[in-house]
């Protein structure tokens, strides 16, 4: 399910970036390049249609977003492989015996300096 959401997310973001390349608010670009576009709906028509395309677009992004989110946290399940458990449980245990937080090691004291000496 996951691999199947991540390549229609793909797909979408690859469709919107297409459809974005393609408009230009000010009339000019490749909307009015297409003749046969332009013909069949009109200039204006085919502005509205890429502005709808692009919100379409970029709504389902964000709900396939939110989509793989889920898909991924609710994937994690908890495991009933003893052993398994077991290397889990040694993983997170220290290693390292603890010592005790007043037994540090000081460097020697440093002599006083006399000030009236020159």
């Amino acid at each position: 399910m996951y691999i199947l959401l991540v390549i229609i997310a793909i797909i979408v973001c690859v469709l919107l970036g297409f459809i974005v390349l393609i408009q230009n608010p000010k009339g000019g670009g490749l909307s009015s390049n297409f003749s046969a576009s332009s013909q069949l709906m009109g200039v204006q028509k085919t502005g509205d249609f890429l502005e709808k395309g692009t919100w379409v677009l970029a709504i389902t992004l964000m709900v396939l977003s939110l989509a793989i989110n889920v898909v991924v946290k609710g994937g994690a399940t908890p495991t009933s492989d003893p052993a398994q458990k077991e290397l889990i449980e040694k993983a997170s245990k220290p290693t390292a015996p603890v010592s005790s937080p007043g037994i540090l090691p000081t460097a020697p004291a440093a002599k006083p300096v006399d000030s009236t000496k020159k």
